[in-house]
């Protein structure tokens, strides 16, 4: 019997060591989403706000047209 405990206590040891892993990978994955969104929203607002670099968008026709 005390081998059946010993054996779900190591089993148990490794799940809990498993779910904190996967909590540290899920946590770095938010961060980066967090990060590529706050990204995507400037390069949103810069596509769609008014010119002052002089950069030519595709959804814009150059000045000679």
């Amino acid at each position: 019997m005390s081998e059946r405990i010993d054996a779900v206590e190591e089993r148990v040891a490794h799940l809990i060591r498993t779910v904190d892993e996967l909590s540290d990978v899920v946590a770095r994955q938010a961060d980066e989403i967090d990060r590529l969104t706050r990204r995507m929203a400037q390069v949103l607002d810069r596509i769609s706000g008014p010119d002052e670099e002089g950069a030519v968008f595709t959804d814009q026709r150059p000045p000679h047209w």
